[in-house]
């Protein structure tokens, strides 16, 4: 154990807002990592979202969190629900009384943070992932601006930021202003040792899967948009497997028909990375915005070949060797030349790559040296506050 878990267990209250993918995974290894350290944990996040994924997660852990569960209705942009919910935030801080109340996105770091900024001299440190959130959200736009308005409100509540990835520290600097003018770490996310199991995938019925969120940020419709490129300029009609949900599913689905690729195109809900892993030669994720995102890190971890746009912080994930690969997002035709080329590559190859990717993953992206880290901070920033 290092210093981090040797002074002794800490009651700790993780807040943010959906349970739904890379953040909720995030918080999950932690709460799981910090309870197989000895400490208390408690969660705080919407009850709307999340589906019955969520309510299984929920039911495996909960015994575990002694700080228990609470969820309550949050909405995704700001609305009279927030009162409600700030209130509840509020009311479950006081009742299970933690050393350490840890945010996570921007709508968690504002029930976190909002009445630590009114209470000077709280008993408890307050820490904050952005974990992309506003940061990048509409860049440039008056929302944008709003929120980069808050961030800088709050940052005096805030005793410690945890980067996930350099990109959004880097993002937070140029958002703000100025670097972080408390505590601040850049503390990768990490995945385990069992993750790093090549995939087999040798009943693939697919040539390329998407996983992620149905939403504009993620660049689906660049996808479609290739396919409809492969097929009249190549006549090419890679089978597709889109797994996911989001507020732009029916959007997604009909824009398949509306571009004739329907037919090679199947959507499935969320579900266990490798599962779908396992049905496809190729993974493709054709991302606007990305901090670091857990999708890739699984993927590359568990040597998928890859095909990805070069946004937020993945080419932290794939190091100086491979970052050339990237490709710029928001172009369908590029995106349509690299699939065809991934495609013709043989297989023994593009295996090759990704076995070399998973190395460097491997070497740099561990989930003991996450859940260590965080833990360090959680008490550098108690020890100035007097403990």
């Amino acid at each position: 154990m290092s210093a981090a878990t040797d002074a002794g267990p800490l009651k700790i209250l993780h807040v943010f807002r959906a349970p739904l993918g890379g953040l909720f995974r995030h918080v999950l290894d932690l709460a799981r990592g910090q309870v197989e350290r000895g400490h208390e944990v408690g969660i705080f996040c919407d009850s709307t979202t999340g589906g019955v994924r969520a309510d299984e997660v929920f039911a495996e852990l909960g015994p575990k969190l002694s700080l228990g569960v609470t969820r309550v209705p949050m909405s995704r942009y700001p609305s009279l629900t927030d009162a409600r919910a700030q209130l509840s935030a509020i009311t479950t801080r006081r009742q299970v009384a933690p050393q350490v109340v840890h945010a996570h996105g921007s709508k968690g770091g504002v029930y976190a943070r909002l009445p630590a900024l009114l209470s000077p001299g709280r008993n408890y440190i307050t820490a904050y992932t952005p974990h992309g959130g506003s940061f990048n959200y509409k860049p440039g736009s008056t929302e944008h601006r709003v929120y980069m308005a808050v961030e800088r409100l709050l940052e005096p509540a805030t005793d410690m930021f945890l980067f996930e990835s350099a990109f959004i520290a880097g993002r937070f600097e140029a958002c703000t202003g100025h670097q972080p003018r408390t505590d601040h770490r850049i503390v990768l996310n990490g995945i385990s040792e069992a993750e790093f199991a090549p995939i087999d995938h040798a009943g693939a019925e697919f040539d390329l899967v998407y996983l992620g969120e149905l939403r504009s940020a993620k660049g689906v419709d660049t996808l479609i948009e290739a396919l409809q490129i492969l097929k009249a300029r190549d006549g090419l009609i890679p089978r597709v497997l889109i797994v996911g949900s989001g507020p732009d599913e029916v959007l997604l689905k009909q824009m398949t028909v509306d571009r004739g690729v329907a037919a090679q195109c199947v959507f499935e809900p969320p579900g266990p990375i490798r599962a779908a892993l396992a049905k496809a030669r190729i993974m493709v994720i054709p991302s606007r915005a990305e901090s670091l995102p857990y999708v890739i890190l699984e993927a590359a971890a568990a040597a998928q070949p890859l095909i990805s746009t070069d946004v937020g912080g993945i080419k932290e994930i794939y190091g100086p060797k491979h970052a050339p690969r990237l490709i710029p997002h928001n172009e369908p035709a590029i995106l349509a030349d690299t699939i065809r080329a991934t495609l013709a590559m043989p297989e023994a190859e593009r295996l090759a790559q990704a076995a070399d990717l998973a190395a460097h993953v491997r070497e740099n992206f561990c989930l003991n040296a996450m859940v260590e880290g965080v833990l360090a901070a959680y008490r550098s920033a108690l020890a100035r506050r007097g403990g």
